[in-house]
């Protein structure tokens, strides 16, 4: 009787199943089933900021430009021979002009721009703004890089010109001039690029398949012709 009596107090002060804590599990569902945590566009943009993806690409860019512009102040330091810095700060242009034109904008920027000729000998000016993953894309530190880089060089080398021009050295004229267009070229083709690329692209397309389709409309009506003069004869 007694274990009884204590077993029956024990059943008598033992807590129920009290209507809170049946009801908390659903109320936790309930309050989480709206909750959505996406941490890739986070991640996405801690890569776009943290570091520089394409490093050898950001190197080159600025390698040429900058090396051309030292060579040009510093050209008397270095050598004597006239002929052999113009030379020099020549290719050091070219080879700027080249990389950055076929190189450094598609890879930091996503940009590209050329020149094509359709076959009917006209030459069209194509301006490319890829529309690539945001996880593919460059970051925030190369565009900028890429930017400057493009904007600077060539105030420099108008600096330069009017310096030449009001210091009588016209022997420098030419070669100022020749930094001046190559770099303001790839200026002006990655802003179109920037912002206006796609419509360019998309007339330069559709003059493309419409002048393909030309040939394929003719092809067609000389067989038409042909088997309706067959047809013919063969009634005659």
């Amino acid at each position: 009787q007694v274990g009884a009596a204590r077993g029956g107090g024990r059943r008598r002060g033992s807590p129920g199943p009290s209507p809170l804590t049946g009801s908390l599990p659903q109320a936790l569902v309930d309050d989480t089933e709206d909750v959505s945590l996406d941490f890739g566009s986070e991640e996405e943009l801690a890569l776009r900021k943290a570091r520089i993806r394409h490093p050898l690409a950001t190197f080159f860019h600025l390698f040429f430009r900058v090396s051309a512009i030292i060579t040009y102040l510093f050209c008397d330091w270095f050598s004597n021979s006239f002929v052999a810095c113009f030379v020099t700060i020549l290719l050091l242009l070219s080879f700027d002009f080249w990389s950055v034109k076929n190189v450094t904008g598609r890879l930091l920027v996503g940009l590209r721009w050329w020149n094509q000729i359709d076959e009917d000998g006209k030459s069209h000016w194509v301006f490319e703004a890829k529309r690539v993953p945001t996880i593919a894309a460059s970051t925030e530190a190369e565009a900028r890089i890429f930017w400057l880089g493009l904007i600077i060089c060539p105030v420099i080398w108008t600096v330069f010109f009017f310096s030449t021009l009001f210091s009588l050295k016209l022997k420098w004229l030419a070669l100022v001039i020749a930094g001046i267009s190559l770099q303001t070229a790839n200026l002006y083709g990655y802003i179109h690029c920037k912002l206006g690329g796609q419509k360019s692209i998309s007339r330069v397309t559709s003059r493309f398949f419409v002048t393909a389709d030309v040939p394929k409309r003719q092809t067609r009506g000389i067989s038409e012709d042909r088997t309706e003069e067959r047809g013919k004869t063969g009634t005659r």
